[in-house]
This record gives C-alpha cells, structure tokens and sequence, in this order.
C-alpha cells in the first residue's frame, strides 16, 4: 500500500461521494471500461471544465479497479453490480493512482514538481516488489518495465488533472514538453499497462512528433459522444435529486425551473443538455440559487480578450449576451496553446474552460445559462475599456426606469443616444439587428428579469419578453418595427395576444402590470425631415 500504489484514498473519497445526500450513480461508466481493459484501446482520456465531476469519476474507476481495499460494500448497491462482469474486475488490478493537482510544499520549479511525484512512486514500487534489479536512480519507467518482466504484474493508472501544471506560472514552455515526454515514457506502448485512464480541462497537448502520446483515444464534451453523459447532469438525474431534496429540505426555496435557467444548457456531441454538477449540488444543499461555479474558479482565463477585443470577440461577447449564437470552426486544442490569435481560437478555448457551449450541428456557441450570462455581463458592464458598452450599461439603468414609468420619450431619448455611440454593431437596417440593440440598451434589466428573444407568446413570436422575478414587478413585451410605426408593433402585441405569456394556466398573472411597449427605427432614407431615427409607444395592456 502507498500513496501512489493500491491507494486507499480514492476508495475513501469515493465512498463520501457515494454517502452524500445529492449523489448521482455514474458506475455504468466502469461496465464501459470492462471492454477495453488489456486492449489497444486501453488508454483513454477524458477532458471537462472544471467542477464538472471529473475527480469523482476518477476515484470511482480508482475504488473499482484497485485492490488496494474491498470496495464491495460501496458497489454492491450501485448500477455496476448488476453487470455480468463485476466480480471479474472488482478489486482485482494493481493500481497507481496520480493526482497531478497534488504540489509540493512551497514548490518553485518544474523539477521539484515531477521528482516529487516519480521518487515517491519508485521507493513505493522497490518495496513492493523486491526481487527487481532496478533501484532508485533508474527511469520509473524502467522499474515498470522490469517488474513486468519479472512479476508478470499489470497497472490501472488513473491519471487526474493531468494538465494541472501547465497553469503554473513558474512552468515555462521547455518544462511543458518536459512534461508531455514524462508522460510519454511512463505510458505509451508500455506492456505494464493494462488500462489508463486520464482526466483533465486541456487536450492532450501535441507539441511535436517525437513526445506526442498519440496511444491516446480523446474524449472531450463538445464533439465526441461516447462517455457523454457521466459528466455533468442529465435532466433526469437533476428531477432526482430534485425529488430527494423536497422530501429532505422543511422549507424548500428552490424551484426545479429555476435550477434549469441557472445551470442547464451544457450542450454534449450527443445533442443532449447538461447541467453544472457542481452548481445544482450547491444550490440544492444550501438551499439558494446562486453564483457556484464560476466563483470557484479564475475567470481571468478569458477575461482580458475581451476587455482587450482581441480579434474583435468584444462583438462577440456582446452579441451572446444580448442571446444570440455565433458562428465558430471548434479548435479544442487552441487551448493548450500559451496566446491566443483568432476569434475561433478564443472561443474555442472559452468552450474548453466551460464558459460557453458548442453546437456541433450548428457549429456555434453560446452562453448557456444564466449563471454564466451574469459573468459575461457583469464583464460588459463593468470593464471602463469597453467604452460604449460601459456607457450602454449606465444607460440602461435609465431606459427601465423610463419604460416602466411609461415614459416614451425618455426611451426615444436614451434609443437615440445608443444609436449615436460608437458601437459598430449600431448600423442596422433590420428587426434582427434593432433588437441585438435593445436588448442591450436594456442590459441592466437581466438584474430583474429573465430576457427571453423571439420567444413564442399566445398566437405568434414576440421580439422580446421581459419576465419579472419577482411577482411584484412590471412585465413588460417590447415589439419591433423597422421603417413601419410604433404603433403598429402595440398593435402586433394586442392581435397575437404575447400577453399571454405572463399568465398562468389559470389566467391568473406573474406580474403586476403587462406593458406593451412599441419601438420603430426610421432609416435615414425613410425618415421625415427633423424627425427622430426611434419612435416609442408604451401603454398598459393589463
């Protein structure tokens, strides 16, 4: 037993994980395994965005295989046990177990780094198998090699956070291959191994043809299928757990359609939506909806490309926070890069770091749920170097105020201003585009409601709907017009019946007032002499 050899310790944390009161069972994952264990197809690794279960995962596999301990007590309840294979490979596996995360005191190099974690490895192996020649000053990989030789004996090596160095700033670029060629050494082609399985955010870094692991088989969530969904939260498991906390909390706060808004939307190759594990978990054992999962990590990852419109992705950020997906070429491994240069190449990264999702049909990204949008916004409104987007978010705190005061011209007034800002986006000639605008004109109204954009209300498609969080509240539907008359769009509102949608099945309202608000732009060729581009109509339906 050691710390690198048949650990108990991830056979320990597993079985917290197991006992915890929102715990979801992802063991089918191991009957996955059973098929490539001893094969070619052994060597597997998994890349998600932090917080998304990864470590779970790995001491669950670790627990399994290992037979460090028996973990029988722990599996026999779970869905793994019902596979006609599980007492073949329940604790039957010599195990090393790595933790990359895991840094010596006061660590100051690369080298310290990686001897921590090989002379520890090799004195634990010596002891163990004492009639090997090898001793302390040879490669790991040789003392693998020879034990194999003459113990005939196999490893698992469960492998988390495998990229985790390559965030330290001490580490430069040579110790980043440095790295990709101890892990070359230790794993690839190596008839020790029986199974590897990796785990980390970052692809597998290739950095040239002689230290690449290419004995990999690569599984990330925004374009591989397989293994998708024992990641993050499917939407059954969320009404679960959901269920489990209504008959554990005595006074529940938390809605089940709230936990959605929050933290669905992660989009996997399979089509399927996932939650933020972390986040619902959170959410559900304190009882509150909140900001879990990108509190627990740096946001600086991505932050200064936009601040900085490196390759003009401050358009970009601007448009996924007024709703809209943007067309992108997904380059997953941009992210191991040091810099960053193309607007796909940024975005990509974001979709690695699980700040955005990919559609792969569609080939775009997005933001994928209200705890993500309100670090985007929060980017755009309060970053001074966004210049008219930080006035656009001083601006908005007036146009609310105006819209739900009725005061008409006061939203002309601020439409005009907006229209006068230096944002290039502000040329539109179409609804499409006038509503990008309003929408952010409106940026600081997501504090108080949720924004829906070309949602379907009673008979037909409002351009924007602004649904109140609290009862209490306006609500509030805005209609477009371009080159037409605000009084149309009030009278698009009222023959399609949108107020609909602030209703209950009973008729009864979720707001205090509906308000129909029309806006028109007039093109410069359309508009009358001395008249403004923005006309604004607002009256009370109900």
């Amino acid at each position: 037993m050691g710390y690198y050899l048949n650990s108990k310790s991830p056979a320990a944390a597993y079985k917290k994980s197991v006992e915890a009161a929102y715990f979801v069972d992802k063991t089918a994952l191991i009957g996955e395994l059973f098929s490539v264990i001893g094969t070619d197809d052994g060597n597997i690794c998994l890349t998600r965005p932090r917080r998304f279960g990864k470590t779970v995962v790995a001491n669950m596999i670790a627990a399994f295989f290992g037979k460090g301990c028996d973990t029988s007590d722990i599996f026999n309840q779970l869905a793994v046990a019902q596979n006609p294979d599980y007492h073949k490979y329940l604790n039957q596996s010599s195990l090393i177990y790595i933790n990359f995360s895991k840094m010596p005191e006061n660590c100051k190099s690369y080298e310290q780094y990686i001897t921590r974690v090989s002379d520890r490895m090799k004195r634990e192996l010596l002891a163990a198998y004492p009639e090997i020649l090898c001793d302390i000053n040879d490669p790991i990989w040789d003392i693998f090699s020879d034990i194999f030789d003459v113990y005939r004996e196999q490893f698992v090596f469960v492998i988390d956070e495998w990229d985790c160095i390559f965030h330290k700033e001490f580490i430069t670029e040579n110790d980043r291959k440095a790295f990709i060629e101890f892990l070359a050494n230790l794993l690839k082609d190596q008839p020790y191994t029986k199974l590897t399985y990796m785990t980390g955010v970052l692809p597998i870094a290739k950095y040239s043809s002689g230290s690449t692991i290419n004995n990999f088989k690569e599984y990330d969530m925004a374009t591989k299928k397989k293994y998708g969904e024992y990641f993050g939260f499917t939407e059954s498991e969320v009404e679960m757990l959901y269920q489990r906390y209504l008959e554990k909390e005595n006074n529940p706060e938390v809605s089940l359609q709230e936990l959605k808004l929050w933290y669905d939307g992660y989009q996997i190759a399979s089509g399927e939506r996932l939650y933020n594990p972390r986040s619902v978990v959170y959410a559900l054992s304190n009882n509150q909806i909140a900001d879990y999962w990108t509190a627990s990590g740096s946001y600086m990852e991505i932050s200064d490309y936009i601040v900085d419109n490196v390759e003009g992705v401050k358009e970009a950020v601007v448009s996924m926070v007024e709703g809209a997906s943007i067309p992108m070429v997904m380059k997953a491994q941009a992210a191991t890069a040091q810099k960053w240069d193309t607007l796909d190449e940024i975005l990509s990264a974001m979709v690695v770091y699980g700040f955005l999702t990919y559609d792969e049909n569609t080939e775009t990204v997005r933001i994928p749920n209200r705890e993500l949008m309100d670090e985007f916004s929060s980017t755009v409104r309060r970053e001074a170097s966004l210049r008219y987007m930080d006035s656009l978010a001083r601006e908005s705190k007036r146009i609310l105020k105006a819209t739900l005061e009725g005061d008409s011209r006061k939203v002309e007034e601020i439409m005009e201003l907006v229209h006068n800002t230096e944002a290039p986006i502000l040329n539109y000639n179409n609804e499409n585009e006038l509503a990008a605008i309003v929408n952010l004109a409106y940026l600081g109204a997501r504090d108080f409601y949720e924004v829906e954009r070309e949602s379907k209300a009673g008979k037909g498609y409002a351009d924007l709907l602004f649904m109140p969080r609290d009862i209490e509240r306006d609500g509030f539907i805005v209609e477009l017009k371009v080159n037409h008359s605000a009084e149309e769009a009030i009278q698009q509102i009222k023959d399609n019946s949108y107020a609909l949608k602030f209703k209950d099945f009973a008729g009864k309202k979720k707001c205090r007032r509906i308000l129909a608000v029309g806006i028109n732009y007039l093109s410069e060729s359309a508009k009358p002499e001395n008249r403004k581009s923005h006309q604004c109509i607002i009256e009370v339906l109900e």
